[in-house]
């Protein structure tokens, strides 16, 4: 059963918006559809933390790169295992609004799940990999997720914020094999 959803993101209006800070959208989306929570969390742990009943809604508030030390600060204050949290995160692997649920696996090239699976010794952490890639790329990849969404882009963001949300409310009320099954698929 998942207790923490941890978004990751970069702290700071020169990030919001930006294509790595899709963890942190998903979160706040999150936060909106199911009424969580007053307009500010609680600092704890160089996170914010929001409450809602049964699982804990978290920003990190360290650098992306190092999302790690905050996710196991608050795993650790919640007496919450890493298979019991679910890590969002940007995914230059998948094509724009595609997301992917899966209980455990690699990193990719990914520094801030870098940062968490070196924190917690473990990559058997649940995660929703949510993809940002578009064919015209011209950029590197770090310039590329630091880059904000065009508005045609929003197009694809928008429904997939909302599946991703959908998502969490599947893994947190029927298991993260059911949301496997149904989220999973690419139509």
């Amino acid at each position: 059963m998942i207790k923490a959803v941890f978004g990751l993101g970069n702290p700071g209006r020169p990030y919001a918006h930006t294509r790595h800070n899709i963890g942190f959208e998903v979160v706040d989306l999150y936060r909106e559809v199911h009424r969580v929570g007053s307009r500010q969390g609680r600092i704890e742990d160089s996170a914010l933390v929001y409450s809602s009943g049964d699982i804990l809604l978290v920003k990190p508030m360290t650098y992306m790169n190092e999302s790690g030390a905050a996710v196991r600060a608050v795993l650790e204050k919640h007496r919450v295992s890493p298979s019991e949290a679910l890590i969002v995160y940007d995914d230059l692997d998948l094509p724009l609004g595609r997301i992917r649920i899966l209980t455990a696996g690699g990193t990719g090239s990914h520094n801030g799940m870098k940062s968490v699976v070196r924190a917690l010794g473990t990559e058997e952490i649940p995660r929703l990999r949510f993809g940002i890639e578009i064919e015209s790329r011209d950029e590197s990849g770090r310039d590329f997720v630091l880059d904000r969404f065009s508005k045609s882009e929003w197009r694809s963001v928008i429904p997939a914020l909302r599946s991703a949300v959908d998502a969490i409310d599947v893994i947190c009320s029927q298991g993260i094999d059911e949301a496997m099954t149904r989220f999973n698929r690419w139509e």
